[in-house]
């Protein structure tokens, strides 16, 4: 499976400005403009953190995904949630021929959780062996960082904050998270079912 982030972040969506009196607040920060490159730099990394442990993508964007096989034949679980819409559903034969996949043989399933890939008929297109399928979308929680749900943007300061206050640190473990940070996106991330249920 390859996930492929096809239209980024521009650094004029990120809160710059708004980071910087967040910053202020907290320690101190002065208004100079000398290290906004820096600080875009600390916003990206809380972004993506709060991305991965949400399963949310936070801006919305397109996304290449590729799959060499569907886990179930009726339905296939996106790797990243909300979907907005489904561009194209391309398959790729071993020998590289593409063939994209009628819009009549599938539907989204806009679930905020788990959205999902859903055959209209008895199963999705076959896959051929050594091949692959890749599907084109766009998801995300806002248009821009104004839409992104409060608690989503608090988190993302106070774990840019941090990344920013230790920014000399070299000891920090891989995948720190403070607490308020894990508080604040607790109820955004995946529910996990067990018992090898899921997509």
């Amino acid at each position: 499976m390859m996930l492929i982030e096809e239209t980024g972040v521009a650094d004029t969506t990120l809160p710059v400005d708004v980071f910087k009196a967040h910053l202020r607040m907290g320690s101190g920060f002065g208004n100079e403009t000398l290290q906004d490159e820096v600080l875009v730099s600390f916003l990206r990394a809380a972004v993506a953190a709060v991305e991965a442990r949400t399963g949310k993508a936070l801006i919305r964007r397109s996304f290449s995904w590729s799959l060499s096989s569907w886990r179930d034949e009726c339905a296939q679980h996106f790797p990243i949630a909300p979907v907005h819409s489904v561009d194209s559903v391309t398959i790729k034969s071993a020998d590289g021929v593409e063939t994209l996949v009628d819009v009549q043989m599938y539907w989204l399933d806009r679930d905020m959780q788990r959205p999902a890939l859903r055959t209209t008929g008895a199963a999705l297109v076959s896959i051929p062996r050594f091949g692959m399928v890749t599907i084109g979308f766009e998801a995300g929680l806002g248009s821009d960082w104004s839409q992104v749900p409060a608690d989503l943007q608090q988190a993302v300061f106070l774990l840019a904050a941090h990344y920013y206050e230790f920014r000399h640190e070299t000891t920090l473990s891989d995948g720190c998270m403070p607490f308020g940070v894990s508080s604040l996106i607790e109820r955004y991330r995946p529910m996990r079912l067990g018992m090898g249920i899921g997509g």
